[in-house]
């Protein structure tokens, strides 16, 4: 029986309540809904597993796997897992705040830690920036880190991220240009403010 908006039931404090605070703030206090095949909670844990394509949607926030599981600590704070369907990764994507820009990642494991304010993709990873639906920056490897708090990432490369294009799993990178720099410069008068554009891979003003 599939479990539509399970989060209404007795797990709805623990999912997902503290995913990256440092993109889109609204995303916080907006509703969860979480769609997926089964529901196991165990409330003395303090956990719930989500299972069978299982689709989460929190204001911009969109999470896509065959299972996510989400556990909370003493102090409240959550930490989650979603795995992969066999064959097709599991997938992350959130707003950055104020910009017309997402963040979007995919592997074959997801963690996300509620404390920290971090999230890894780990296993054949690669996380993108969009500037609404166009790829500006995009980084694979084996294991790709992002602090959301410090709006810094790190990428491992090494054989499990291999593919037949790069046996080797090596870090592979494809950083575009900002060409909002120069027409900012040319617009602002000299006595102005001075406009930057984003020059960060994700974080908040992901």
């Amino acid at each position: 029986m599939k479990h539509s908006y399970a989060l209404l039931l007795a797990g709805a404090a623990l999912a997902l309540a503290a995913l990256p605070a440092a993109a889109e703030k609204a995303d916080r206090n907006k509703p969860m809904n979480v769609e997926a095949d089964a529901l196991k909670y165990d409330d003395l844990r303090q956990i719930s597993v989500f299972t069978g394509k299982v689709v989460v949607t929190k204001g911009t926030i969109l999470i896509r796997g065959a299972k996510v599981e989400v556990k909370q600590d003493p102090e409240g704070y959550q930490f989650g897992t979603v795995t992969s369907e066999p064959g097709k990764p599991a997938y992350y994507r959130q707003k950055r705040e104020g910009l017309d820009e997402y963040i979007e990642g995919e592997a074959q494991t997801i963690e996300y830690d509620g404390k920290a304010d971090r999230v890894k993709f780990i296993g054949r990873a690669e996380m993108r920036r969009l500037r609404g639906a166009t790829v500006n920056d995009e980084i694979s490897g084996s294991l790709i880190t992002y602090d959301n708090t410090t709006d810094v990432f790190n990428v491992d490369g090494g054989p499990v991220a291999g593919t037949p294009a790069n046996p080797g799993g090596r870090v592979r990178a494809t950083l575009a240009p900002r060409p909002a720099a120069s027409a900012a410069a040319a617009a602002t008068p000299a006595s102005g403010v001075r406009l930057r554009p984003s020059t960060t891979f994700g974080g908040e003003p992901r």
